[in-house]
């Protein structure tokens, strides 16, 4: 899209025309049905390409047809757009289904990309949560600059996408359209995954809870590729059918459709999933998520909903439980455990990832935070290292003579307890309270000591440093 032709499309937010994307209400086709379409690119009909109505699984012919018979619950015909294409969009939000109506012909064009995608990159937010106005401008004034620079940095060719993994909004359905201005304004393809701040209440059970949702972003699951890596979006937040009830839960019916999704993956692929809730602590039935990805070697995860900042390895499969957008809420420069606001960037090549947290307003380089604490008649030593994980080595140095490794401990981070902790703490949203974490790390040392330096070195050789005036 051209800038001209981007500004008058933004021209028309205020108005809400273009911003709330909502596609045609959903209807019914005749029970019985069989749906039928053509994928393309150009004039040429594109075989093996994944169509899916999130229940049925199935491949375009030689000739790039097919045609499946909609489940009675079905909403929406989508593709899992393959590597080698550009992603569809509408102003960058991802738009890569069709809402199933009076028709039962669906057709998806391709437009095939001018780059090789085996090298790309792709940006974690994690619940922006915007409640009203002024956490929007704080949105739009700090996030979104950002990452925008984050994107630059990149490089000119870079192929980047965005994912949303939940709590787009904090309730308030109404802020949809400004979240969706911001994914604009990235100008990056971006995916939604729903968090439990994204559904509807009061109108019944967890089959109802996702109407706006869908309206807006279309399927709550599905899939997508991008060079050698597979990417799935699923939606764990179940809701109980009472107002702010919910728990984390993956349905039976996307543990069948991700079984028959992932049977056009090869095992050692890079598999990348996405979903709001943290799998490894929070959703009750992990074990038969699990399940279906054994024999998969290549797995990460990539979840919010916590705000804080945790890496974990279970079963092999590596979960990014990323901090937030929005920090604690939008009342302060961090996340409950200490991390800074802020979102994952992960560069893909071939079948490897690297990744880092990016601090929003800081410098990438910012990894850790260092504080000196006075005791009785010692010095304490505390560094929060916020995406560390077990293959990171953390040493320290005093007035630069070497000192060794730093005991990791779990605790408090310091300024999150001066920021949070309290029932008159902080102002406007005093629920909002500091959370231990386990990427603390400590020693101790003589009060005469005038210089402390921390040194990170992480998994991929990357060395970080911080350090304080002890005095």
């Amino acid at each position: 899209m051209n800038r001209r032709s981007f500004l008058q499309g933004v021209g028309l937010i205020t108005g809400g025309a273009f911003i709330s994307l909502r596609a045609n209400a959903f209807t019914k086709i005749f029970t019985g049905d069989t749906v039928k379409g053509k994928v393309t690119a150009g004039k040429k009909g594109i075989k093996d390409v994944v169509i899916s109505d999130g229940f049925s699984v199935v491949l375009t012919d030689d000739k790039g047809n097919y045609e499946l018979k909609p489940n009675e619950k079905a909403k929406s015909i989508f593709m899992s757009t393959p590597s080698g294409y550009e992603f569809k969009t509408d102003y960058n939000v991802a738009r890569h289904y069709e809402n199933i109506g009076g028709s039962s012909h669906f057709d998806f064009k391709l437009e095939p990309l001018k780059v090789d995608d085996n090298n790309h990159h792709f940006i974690i937010w994690a619940d922006p949560q915007v409640k009203n106005k002024k956490d929007v401008k704080q949105m739009m004034d700090t996030s979104v600059p950002d990452t925008i620079a984050t994107i630059k940095s990149l490089g000119k060719n870079a192929l980047v996408h965005g994912i949303c993994v939940g709590d787009i909004v904090w309730d308030n359905h109404e802020l949809f359209p400004a979240y969706n201005e911001a994914v604009a304004q990235m100008g990056i393809p971006f995916f939604q995954a729903i968090g439990n701040h994204d559904m509807d209440y009061r109108q019944g059970g967890d089959e109802t809870s996702d109407v706006t949702f869908k309206q807006i972003y279309g399927p709550t699951y599905y899939s997508f590729n991008r060079g050698k890596a597979h990417y799935v979006v699923l939606d764990n937040v179940r809701y109980l059918g009472v107002e702010r009830e919910y728990d984390g839960y993956i349905t039976e019916d996307q543990l069948n459709w991700l079984a028959k999704d992932l049977q056009y993956v090869k095992k050692d692929q890079l598999l990348i999933i996405n979903l709001h809730i943290p799998v490894y602590n929070q959703v009750k039935n992990n074990q038969d998520f699990y399940k279906v990805l054994e024999g998969f070697s290549n797995v990460h995860i990539m979840s919010g909903h916590t705000h804080y900042h945790d890496n974990n390895i279970t079963n092999g499969i590596f979960e990014h439980n990323h901090g937030t957008v929005c920090g604690g809420w939008w009342t302060g420069p961090i996340c409950v455990d200490g991390t800074p606001r802020g979102y994952g960037v992960y560069s893909v090549n071939g079948t490897d990832l690297k990744w880092y947290y990016k601090s929003t307003g800081l410098l990438a380089e910012n990894q850790i935070s260092v504080y000196a604490e006075k005791l009785t008649d010692q010095m304490r030593l505390i560094a929060n290292v916020w995406n560390y994980d077990p293959q990171w080595k953390v040493v320290y140095y005093l007035d630069d003579k070497p000192m060794g490794a730093l005991s990791k401990e779990q605790g408090y981070d310091p300024l999150s307890v001066s920021l949070y902790k309290g029932d008159q703490l902080p102002a406007g949203r005093h629920f909002v309270e500091p959370h231990e974490t386990g990427h603390l790390f400590v020693a101790h040392f003589d009060p005469s000591v005038k210089k402390v330096r921390v040194e990170a070195t992480d998994r991929f050789g990357n060395k970080y440093s911080s350090e304080l005036d002890a005095k």
